[in-house]
């Protein structure tokens, strides 16, 4: 896809992975809707920021009704980036955090999705990117509802491909392993360190997909830190 002049969401944009794709995407000429609850420090002409929980359907309705507002119906790039993980017990997580976990990471998914594909159908050339993680595939001791959401995504994911490919619609899933973001700040057991990957790596593996010709499709791509311990 050529990117100078497209138009794009980004959720989760206002730290971490997020705030990286959005900064990669401004710079390659793209006009950028990024959807978060705090507001990111970007002063750009081509940003646009819109208040959003996506585990709230109607949130994602009003911000997608701004969005277009701003940038037209022709937005073709969805990056779905809004997540967040806790940690615990199966008998000691607190139903809140599990219900959060899948409101956000998985829902949210879906609400995005669901809204963005008619707009996406008649344009012809457009590209869903689902942020997933290894935990979507490899599962952790005390990480049981994160995984589970994870999982969830990877299978949304390989669907959506098959769905939506005739329409001229990518659907890409990027699963990463350790990335140096807050997602940490919620896991008692591990701290984030420089030997994880940084979001610029994963925004620049963003990139690279989004700008592969016409006729290819990378469906997965699994990231992970060459030396995670240094």
């Amino acid at each position: 896809m050529e990117l100078t002049g497209k138009k794009a969401i980004v959720t989760g944009a206002s730290k971490g992975i997020g705030l990286a794709t959005v900064k990669a995407l401004l710079e390659a000429g793209v006009q950028v809707a990024g959807w978060s609850r705090s507001k990111p420090d970007i002063g750009h002409e081509n940003f646009h920021f819109f208040s959003c929980n996506v585990g709230k359907y109607e949130e994602v309705e009003s911000a997608l009704r701004q969005t277009r507002a701003a940038l037209g119906d022709d937005i073709s790039i969805l990056v779905n980036n809004a997540g967040l993980g806790y940690q615990g017990g199966i008998d000691e997580m607190p139903l809140e955090e599990w219900h959060q976990m899948f409101d956000v990471n998985v829902h949210g998914l879906f609400y995005c999705t669901r809204l963005l594909v008619p707009l996406m159908r008649p344009l012809g050339e457009s590209h869903i990117i689902n942020i997933s993680s290894i935990a979507g595939t490899n599962a952790l001791e005390t990480m049981s509802g994160y995984c589970a959401t994870k999982h969830a995504v990877n299978a949304i994911s390989h669907s959506l491909f098959k769905e939506l490919r005739n329409d001229g619609i990518k659907v890409t899933n990027i699963m990463p392993g350790s990335v140096q973001t807050n997602f940490f700040d919620k896991i008692d057991s591990i701290t984030a360190h420089d030997h994880m990957m940084s979001p610029a790596d994963i925004a620049g593996s963003i990139m690279y997909v989004l700008g592969t010709s016409s006729n290819y499709l990378p469906a997965d791509l699994e990231v992970r830190p060459l030396k995670p311990k240094g």
